[in-house]
């Protein structure tokens, strides 16, 4: 995916004209630890905590209100900001070494297919981004489930990898 310092204004303007991404659109924030939600989390709902204690780190995002000093170009003037504690070990520590939090949003162009290897990103961006991290080849897997937890009632935005079942279980 592309990535960026979450609150360097011009690195996400960048990310979303390299996309063709309308500002109108949200751009997730991947963390490296829960210790980082509140830099980006203005008040957390007990059911956001309660799903972040039971699947944190793995594939849920959620979204909560999002704390002031968060940029408009992260929450698309909605407010509000998806967060996601990641599974995977490596993209962890790839997030330590950038700060603790980075963007996400998949290499591709907005309409077109996610690229899955260096050189899809390559044929995509040509020289435009700064650094390729080759991690391998992306496998198709299910995208992370996302639930609006910043009110009373969770709701469900998009049912991924964890099943809304599941989350209805843990509330």
């Amino acid at each position: 995916g592309l990535g960026a310092d979450p609150f360097n204004r011009r690195a996400l303007q960048r990310i979303k004209q390299l996309k063709g991404r309308e500002a109108a659109k949200p751009i997730l924030v991947v963390i490296s630890d829960v210790d980082q939600i509140e830099r980006f989390v203005a008040e957390s709902s007990r059911a956001f905590d309660l799903l972040r204690e039971r699947f944190w780190p793995g594939a849920l995002t959620l979204i909560g209100k999002a704390a002031q000093l968060v940029p408009e170009e992260v929450t698309a003037d909605t407010g509000t900001i998806g967060i996601r504690l990641p599974g995977d070990d490596n993209v962890r520590a790839l997030l330590r070494a950038c700060g603790g939090a980075l963007t996400a949003t998949s290499a591709n162009p907005s309409g077109a297919d996610p690229a899955r290897t260096v050189e899809e990103v390559e044929s995509y961006f040509g020289a435009a981004v700064d650094l390729i991290v080759d991690g391998g080849e992306a496998h198709a897997a299910l995208p992370s489930t996302v639930v609006d937890a910043k009110g009373l009632e969770p709701k469900l935005i998009r049912e991924g990898a964890v099943p809304w079942s599941e989350i209805q279980k843990a509330l």
